[in-house]
């Protein structure tokens, strides 16, 4: 009796091992896919770097200077 609980015991802890290796791995290839994706160029980004101002690197919103710009003049 206290043999095949032992056994069980091995088998279940072998189970837990598998299951923790195969989440490890698969969150790792989601991260790899993620990173592929991240370094492709979407539609729109040449408009969203030409938003920034040309000195401090800031978005510009509106159509009013930048806050650098105000702190100057």
């Amino acid at each position: 009796m206290r043999l095949q609980a032992l056994r069980n015991v091995r088998s279940l802890r072998g189970l837990v091992s598998e299951v923790l290796v195969k989440i490890v791995t698969l969150f790792l290839v989601g991260m790899a896919v993620l990173a592929m994706f991240g370094k492709l160029r979407f539609p729109g980004q040449k408009q969203l770097q030409s938003k920034k101002c040309a000195n401090c690197g800031r978005f510009k919103f509106g159509k009013g200077p930048c806050p650098c710009r105000k702190d100057m003049g």
